[in-house]
């Protein structure tokens, strides 16, 4: 038989703290998505909370070009209001509580197709937010300015509506 392990009643006491204390702590440093970012260009995926206003009704209003990412797959989670994601040949209507995935190899864009605000979350490889972020901070988006952007993150802008094998 095992002789019995003693541990310090310090040791017990201080194990008990530093758990107590560092469950307090993770729950502290939670900060509300909303509008921000979790994770980086370092990271293996990021989520991003977005939104979109809506838009009065008509032709969608793109919130993305149709565009393919050869090596990344990308995700959305809708927290309020409705989406509407182009996978492929595929329109899918994705409501509060839904969630679309898209493949990579996979041609798509989205919209929000109401006029009521949509809030989602964009769940991402780093790739594509590295993609994004440059988009955002290029000062000229002629279509042959964004096709090499898009170039030089493994993804292209397209003009049919099809996957791409």
């Amino acid at each position: 038989m095992p002789e019995p392990r003693t541990v310090p009643l310090l040791q017990l006491i201080v194990d008990f703290i530093l758990r107590v204390c560092f469950i307090w702590e993770v729950t502290m440093i939670a900060s509300p998505l909303s509008g921000n970012v979790l994770g980086s260009i370092d990271d293996a995926f990021v989520v991003a909370e977005w939104r979109d206003a809506g838009c009065p009704a008509g032709p969608p209003r793109y919130i993305a070009p149709l565009h393919v990412h050869h090596a990344d797959d990308e995700a959305w989670y809708v927290s309020k209001g409705t989406l509407r994601v182009l996978v492929g040949k595929d329109e899918v209507e994705a409501h509060a509580g839904s969630g679309v995935f898209v493949p990579r190899r996979t041609v798509h864009t989205y919209w929000n197709p109401a006029p009521a605000p949509v809030r989602y979350l964009l769940i991402m490889t780093a790739n594509i937010y590295r993609l994004i972020q440059e988009i955002h901070a290029t000062q000229s988006r002629t279509p042959d300015t964004l096709r090499a952007v898009f170039r030089k993150f493994d993804s292209e802008l397209v003009e049919s509506w099809v996957r791409i094998e």
